[in-house]
């Protein structure tokens, strides 16, 4: 019977681990897409009111109409700004989770090839008893048969 991998616990815990890295990856990545979204829709949202702001002007419009649509277009303007530093914030967070996955595959990839060294030594020695038992019982048949002769 071959003797089981001894670090078999440690490559089980680096496989749970590459796993939660790769589920927080994919959150991540969600997130990232979602305000990438919002970002988009604001940018969107302000270039129509700033086409519905021209529009008005060219038709006239008052002084304190005029003041509302550029106050409104400051804060369309602070919200991407605020926008524009989450989606890089959401970026870096996605490039360290990709760090994690990738330094936690590494780590697997590290177990596995000494659990697969250790099953090929276990298999070796495994065909050496097996070889050792098969040339005794040559031998023993060899010195039976020359023993009634």
């Amino acid at each position: 019977m071959s003797e089981s991998f001894p670090l078999q616990p440690l490559l089980d815990l680096a496989n749970d681990r590459m796993g939660e890295a790769a589920r927080k990856l994919g959150e991540l990545i969600a997130s990232d897409r979602a305000v990438e979204d919002k970002l988009s829709l604001l940018k969107d949202y302000r270039r129509e009111y700033t086409e519905r702001f021209m529009e008005s002007a060219r038709n006239g419009i008052g002084p304190d109409a005029w003041r509302n649509y550029r106050a409104f277009l400051c804060k369309l303007d602070d919200a991407i700004t605020h926008q524009q530093n989450v989606v890089l914030e959401s970026k870096r967070k996605v490039e360290l989770g990709q760090q994690e996955w990738v330094d936690q595959r590494n780590k697997v990839k590290a177990f596995d090839t000494l659990s697969q060294r250790h099953h090929t030594q276990q298999a070796r020695l495994e065909a050496k008893k097996e070889q050792r038992a098969t040339d005794e019982h040559a031998a023993k048949q060899f010195r039976d048969r020359n023993n009634e002769d």
